[in-house]
């Protein structure tokens, strides 16, 4: 055999052999690419994403779009390099490592459970944070979001028991529970007043001591609100918390005598706090490029996101800066009238 057919085997061989290697060997990055979108003031699979009970609605017009960013790779289903190879050359997909998303002794069901405790979340304060634009009154109360397992509370509440005491003092947020169970050495005894459904009811709960020697009972709490009619909101398989403003601009169109986009198609994305601070999110790139696949031609931006997102603007998608909820109606209302002006991400 020639030197020429032998290096060309040789050669041969080893392409096949990356090739192989390349289409099984799990690498821990994750691929993140465009995600679809959904019209807060529309319908998916024939229900309306915002449903509102108990209350007068307004018809809407147009497109509030959220965004989202899906995902390959991650606890229990890493991706192979061609795949992480492929994304490194396409301008609209980012590579990243799996550890700067994924904390690394997540499980695939784990990150399942966050996501859609995120989004519940999110829904609720995306609703607080409506009514509060509004000024429509509401209340909330410190319930119990789950309870830490082998820790005295394990067993003894229910996801969902509203804290309305602490030996006898009343719980008036989060902080004041926390701190009345600090009070206590380990060891000792706190006394829990709680509503469950229709009833009142006392738990008590021995607490035991961190492992920084911090008295502690295993209680994971949340603000559960109760408002003054019902908002239902739909959304399928989206997870996470950053659709909350969109959801809230949603629920200020359908409670808002008048159209709130003027027919026009907005997306945008952002965390929401009940007093309605908008915060950043993740995966700006391709969230901007979900929404101008999709028709958008203004996009609603978390200020903290301004500076990524300026460095890769699809054509004909204009960036809007929005730190709360009211500037984002603000934006809206400049959009949609045409006049005056709304403020933009700066340039880099």
């Amino acid at each position: 055999m020639s030197r020429r057919a032998l290096t060309l085997m040789v050669a041969g061989f080893l392409t096949l052999a990356f090739a192989v290697v390349g289409a099984i060997l799990p690498v821990p990055y994750v691929v993140l690419s465009p995600g679809p979108t959904e019209n807060t003031i529309g319908e998916v699979k024939g229900k309306p994403v915002i449903s509102i009970e108990g209350r007068q609605t307004y018809p809407t017009s147009g497109q509030l779009s959220l965004v989202t960013v899906a995902y390959q790779g991650g606890p229990g289903s890493r991706i192979d390099l061609f795949s992480a190879l492929r994304g490194w050359l396409d301008p609209t997909v980012a590579v990243v490592p799996e550890e700067t998303i994924f904390p690394p002794t997540t499980t695939a069901e784990e990150v399942e459970q966050q996501n859609v405790q995120e989004m519940t979340n999110s829904q609720d304060d995306a609703t607080a944070a409506a009514l509060t634009e509004l000024k429509i009154p509401f209340t909330s109360v410190v319930a119990v979001a789950s309870t830490q397992k082998g820790l005295p509370a394990d067993g003894k509440f229910k996801p969902g028991d509203e804290i309305v005491a602490v030996d006898g003092a009343a719980a008036a947020d989060r902080e004041t529970i926390s701190a009345a169970v600090r009070k206590h050495k380990p060891g000792q005894t706190v006394t829990f007043t709680v509503n469950r459904g229709d009833r009142k009811m006392t738990v008590a709960v021995p607490t035991t001591a961190a492992k920084d020697g911090t008295p502690i009972v295993g209680i994971t709490m949340r603000i559960s609100y109760k408002f003054p009619f019902k908002v239902r909101i739909n959304v399928g398989d989206v997870g996470g918390p950053s659709a909350g403003m969109m959801f809230s601009l949603g629920i200020v169109d359908k409670l808002t005598p008048g159209d709130l986009t003027g027919g026009k198609s907005i997306a945008g994305t952002g965390t929401i706090t009940p007093d309605g601070k908008v915060g950043p999110i993740g995966g700006i790139q391709q969230k901007m490029v979900g929404a101008r696949k999709d028709g958008a031609t203004v996009f609603l931006t978390p200020a903290e996101n301004c500076a990524e997102a300026v460095k890769a603007i699809p054509d004909g998608l204009k960036l809007i800066k929005i730190d709360t909820l009211h500037e984002a109606v603000q934006a809206i209302d400049v959009v949609r009238t045409g006049s005056g002006t709304a403020p933009s991400c700066p340039a880099g």
